[in-house]
């Protein structure tokens, strides 16, 4: 169901300011109801316009989400569920998840040009590799092919092994050994030329669990290759990203979105995020920016978003903002009402107009198949779709 606020809706800079917005409400793989999206006038044409789909995931209700337009334009979203979702990465046919204890690979089922019920794409799991709980946040794809994880729980960058829960690959240098101890929250993975090459963390720590004593201004920025400090007193920052030859990043305790002046150490806030902001991804002139609602825990009171907030006037909300890197304004945004208040990571689906996943809480996923027969890529659904309506 769709409530078009205006249907007259305009697209273009500066109209994440109008007044006018989209309603959306949402029933998903497990049949849920009440899950509403507000968007600024002309999200539905931006989306349209740059001809990709976006992928978010949501840990606090372990879900993977889908957002793409129906054919009508109306904002599409389909949300398959995966205990703690995390760390992201698409090219738009093949999808990599970070989850509580599993990295899956998942696939897109569809003949190049085809579609089902709408759908363009048609995400599902191929392959799953036992992790444990090593609380997995960033994960990327090197330029062999392999995934690479940040491995939180370890205090350090990890890729999968066949045989073992995963294969070590780097620690920071402060960290003296690989223990499951959490040290100091290393998070955020930036590739360089499809190498590892910055990584972010919450404090420079070497016992259990002692970055949470350093959060306001113990955040740094590591050079994978060097060892080497890039820059420090930063608030919990996430999402470090190498583009256009800038080293972007959220500093998530002050909720600025910004880049890393790597030659003087600094960072150069660009855009305040209304909110705890991590999940950061590119295109073209813009940036992609997850927000989530203030943190209730303990560990996350008492950080400079909490006064930069209030000097702003702003409440914390969850949902995505569009930031123009020219100007670093905010020229589209989505809220996300419901019982979602906080996500992780965010992925562009270049190529991609209306996509959906399945997941092993829906018998769907046991009535899809999907074969090659002659050269030719046969898919077949012997029950009707569930999702998006």
């Amino acid at each position: 169901m769709t409530d078009s606020m205006n249907p007259s809706s305009q697209s273009g800079a500066g109209s994440g300011s109008a007044p006018e917005q989209r309603t959306v409400v949402r029933t998903g793989e497990r049949g849920q109801s009440g899950f509403q999206l507000v968007t600024s006038r002309g999200f539905d044409e931006w989306l349209a316009g740059e001809r990709m789909s976006l992928a978010l995931t949501t840990y606090q209700v372990g879900g993977l989400l889908l957002l793409g337009l129906k054919p009508n334009r109306d904002i599409s979203i389909y949300a398959a569920a995966f205990d703690r979702a995390m760390g992201l990465w698409s090219d738009g046919q093949s999808l990599w998840l970070a989850t509580g204890t599993s990295i899956w690979r998942m696939e897109n089922s569809l003949a190049e040009g085809a579609q089902q019920d709408s759908f363009d794409r048609v995400y599902v799991p191929r392959i799953s590799y036992t992790t444990g709980d090593v609380d997995a946040h960033d994960l990327a794809i090197d330029a062999d092919g392999r995934p690479v994880f940040v491995n939180s729980r370890f205090s350090c960058l990890a890729t999968v092994d066949e045989r073992f829960s995963f294969r070590f690959l780097w620690k920071p240098p402060f960290v003296s050994t690989v223990c499951p101890e959490d040290r100091c929250h290393l998070n955020g993975l930036a590739l360089e030329r499809g190498r590892p090459k910055y990584v972010t963390a919450v404090a420079k720590s070497d016992a259990a669990d002692a970055w949470r004593d350093f959060r306001e201004q113990g955040g740094l920025v590591i050079d994978v290759e060097s060892g080497d400090l890039v820059a420090e007193g930063l608030s919990m920052p996430h999402s470090p990203r190498l583009y256009r030859d800038r080293l972007w990043l959220l500093d998530s305790g002050s909720g600025y979105f910004g880049f890393i002046d790597v030659e003087h150490g600094r960072f150069e806030p660009v855009t305040f995020i209304p909110g705890y902001a991590r999940g950061l991804a590119f295109h073209g002139d813009y940036a992609v920016v997850g927000i989530s609602n203030q943190r209730r825990e303990h560990a996350f009171q008492g950080l400079p978003l909490e006064q930069n907030l209030a000097e702003k006037g702003a409440a914390p909300r969850c949902g995505l903002q569009v930031i123009e890197l020219a100007s670093g304004t905010v020229v589209h945004w989505l809220r996300i009402e419901s019982k979602i208040e906080e996500l992780y990571d965010v992925a562009l689906l270049p190529g991609v107009v209306r996509p959906k996943a399945l997941s092993f809480a829906t018998p769907a996923i046991g009535h899809q198949f999907c074969y090659e027969q002659d050269g030719r890529i046969q898919h077949w659904s012997s029950t009707p779709s569930a999702g998006s309506r």
